[in-house]
């Protein structure tokens, strides 16, 4: 055996190769079977349909290339409004405080004793545990959020008698006016407080517990839904569940921070 060959054969032995052998070419004549049909693919499924949740249909398109009024034009529109019969019972019109500029807008029900007097909203108790509300959560998720940072207003602009729940007729005639401020300041987030203001906007009758805590889209902004503060002082338990509504708004506005 030629030496080279030997050599060769060892080395593919110690690999444990130990058979060699030429492949039978196929014969000429063999016939070669029919390849299978290919199986049909199945249809695509088709895709989710989109949930949408409640909310006024607006031209969004439109709003967001309209001119944009000012919030000292809308309250001098307002005036000394006579439209509904709160007028006869109020000290101030409460039109709204804050940042003209901001990325959020609270929006209550309507003003208390203290704002009557005052002119500004929530400067009462539910005012101060509103501060507390966005500060704390702000200061404990490291975010920087401040109170005077955000727009604060109400449904309402004049004082319901002994706080009582607004009337439908009175809703109507001031939601115009509120459309407009948050039309002024266009926030990338509004947040309803409580079921009187959800529903206003929302223009739903769906309960407090179907509400809050859920984002909508409204008038080319996100619209959260949370309890008023007026109710977490009557109902201190429920205030872990306005702690992780906060949560959610701060998690949208600040997605890297968080």
């Amino acid at each position: 055996m030629d030496p080279d060959l030997k050599e060769r054969l060892r080395f593919y032995q110690e690999l444990g190769i130990s058979d060699f052998y030429r492949p039978e070419p196929a014969a000429a004549s063999a016939a070669v079977p029919n390849p299978a049909p290919p199986r049909p693919r199945p249809a695509p499924a088709p895709p989710p349909t989109p949930v949408f949740v409640p909310g006024p249909v607006t031209d969004d398109l439109f709003r967001a290339t309209a001119p944009r009024e000012t919030l000292e034009a809308i309250r001098a529109d307002l005036g000394d409004c006579r439209r509904c019969q709160l007028h006869a019972g109020r000290n101030t019109i409460v039109f709204g405080s804050g940042n003209p500029k901001a990325d959020v807008v609270f929006v209550g029900e309507g003003p208390g004793a203290d704002e009557d007097a005052q002119g500004l909203p929530f400067v009462g108790r539910a005012g101060q545990l509103l501060t507390e509300m966005i500060n704390n959560s702000a200061a404990k998720l490291n975010v920087p959020l401040r109170r005077e940072q955000v727009y604060i207003c109400n449904v309402l602009k004049c004082r319901p008698p002994g706080n009582r729940t607004p009337e439908k007729d009175e809703i109507d005639t001031c939601l115009p006016f509120l459309l407009r401020q948050l039309d002024a300041i266009r926030p990338r987030v509004i947040v309803a407080l409580g079921a009187t203001a959800a529903r206003a906007l929302l223009n739903t009758s769906e309960a407090m517990a179907r509400l809050r805590g859920r984002w909508f889209e409204f008038r080319g902004a996100r619209l959260l839904v949370t309890y008023h503060p007026a109710y977490l002082l009557r109902d201190p338990a429920k205030k872990r569940e306005a702690w992780e509504d906060m949560q959610i708004l701060l998690g949208f506005l600040y997605p890297r921070e968080l």
